[in-house]
């Protein structure tokens, strides 16, 4: 059975074929190759490809890689209007962009798969929710970016999402296209502090919010991605001058 969602590692010899179901392919690592109808591209981590059901295609993996694919059943029972916006989707083959949203988007689907690779109806949320996506942006090119200048929304993006999760300045650099290094340097130089204290002030302020919320400092350290309960604290207490459960104290003495 074709999964809904699944993440694919292709081999660098080339292969084609054909099948009874729509497919979307979405780069997330290193490049891959495809040809639809005739037109070949290269499908990196910032582009996708639509692959109507029917359509031969070939495709092949250049060095390391991995693409996220979603297969829809042109069987599914489905509204009209939801027959309609797949038609219009899956109109012809075609290669597009993605714009940061969906990067964005791609990325965390992806995570989740990984981690729940044999939960069917994770994938088929997965699924509908980038058909979706795709079908209200793919028309729709992000402003270019000036050159030497990080999309800083794309990452800020990135954050939001994963804010439980361990974060490296590797998976932002990833999400930017660049090298360790590179990322570094120009994340400084632009934000005008380093991507590792520009994500601990995201935590922070995110953790602050929950306290307000009259959520306890073990969520908060838990939701926000701190090690423990004293890595939070000792950050917290620096930053804002206060531990985060006298701060809770006060705010919510506050609230009326």
């Amino acid at each position: 059975m074709v999964k809904a969602a699944d993440i694919l590692t292709l081999p660098d010899s080339a292969h084609s074929h054909d099948h009874g179901y729509h497919q979307l392919v979405l780069g997330l690592e290193g490049q891959t190759a495809f040809e639809l109808e005739g037109l070949g591209q290269r499908v990196s981590p910032s582009m996708g490809c639509v692959v109507p059901s029917s359509i031969a295609h070939a495709f092949c993996g250049i060095g390391s890689n991995s693409i996220l694919v979603i297969n829809l059943a042109t069987s599914q029972s489905v509204s009209r209007e939801e027959r309609e916006r797949i038609n219009r989707l899956f109109d012809q083959a075609a290669y597009f962009d993605m714009n940061s949203h969906l990067q964005v988007l791609a990325n965390a689907v992806s995570r989740e798969i990984r981690q729940y690779p044999n939960d069917p109806m994770l994938a088929r949320a997965c699924s509908n929710m980038l058909i979706c996506t795709l079908g209200n942006h793919i028309a729709t090119r992000a402003p270019a970016r000036k050159p030497g200048l990080l999309d800083l929304d794309l990452i800020n993006e990135y954050i939001q999402l994963n804010l439980q999760r361990k974060i490296s300045v590797a998976h932002l650099a990833a999400v930017a296209c660049l090298s360790s290094s590179q990322f570094h340097e120009l994340f400084k130089r632009q934000a005008g502090m380093t991507p590792h204290q520009f994500l601990l002030i995201k935590r922070l302020t995110a953790a602050r919010t929950l306290l307000e919320q009259g959520y306890s400092v073990s969520h908060a350290t838990e939701q926000c991605g701190f090690a423990n309960q004293s890595a939070f604290t000792h950050a917290f207490r620096r930053h804002f001058g206060e531990t985060p459960a006298r701060y809770r104290q006060q705010t919510a003495f506050q609230t009326p």
